[in-house]
């Protein structure tokens, strides 16, 4: 079993919206490193649901992978914000999973949290300088260590 976090703003796409529909599909990520962590997802994966670009970043919930993967078809979609004209219907470039929600944390594990728990946390891609990945693994170890925090 592999864990995750996956970035989204709660402008866009919360935790609260993922609570009340229960399912969503993980569409629109358009980035290769992003879509190989996705491609290396299994059913009951874990998830870390992080809001960015918020007043407040930070771990507001667990999720999990609830599909294998399958084509992104907003990538076949015109009028999509993420459509590719470079992609085929026969050969994909942009796969996605759908995330199913678990529950919402008690409180919101911030950024500047993790931050102050490098030292524990090791190597975790989310504090490298410059990541914006919307999808990042996690440790077994780092993502038991992030819940204690809450």
């Amino acid at each position: 079993m592999n864990h995750w976090l996956m970035k989204s703003e709660p402008d866009e796409f919360s935790i609260d919206a993922l609570k009340k529909v229960g399912r969503e599909p993980w569409s629109g990520v358009r980035n290769y490193q992003a879509r190989n962590f996705m491609k290396a997802m299994k059913v009951g994966d874990p998830i870390l649901f992080y809001h960015s670009s918020c007043a407040v970043p930070g771990v507001v919930g667990i999720a999990e992978v609830v599909s294998d993967l399958y084509p992104d078809p907003t990538q076949f979609k015109p009028k999509s914000d993420y459509y590719d004209p470079a992609s085929k219907p026969e050969e994909p470039r942009w796969w996605l999973v759908d995330v199913g929600f678990k529950r919402k944390l008690k409180r919101v594990i911030t950024l500047e949290q993790l931050k102050a728990e490098s030292d524990a946390l090791g190597e975790f891609a989310l504090l490298n300088r410059g990541n914006r990945l919307s999808v990042l693994p996690v440790t077994a170890a780092q993502y038991k260590h992030i819940l204690s925090l809450e």
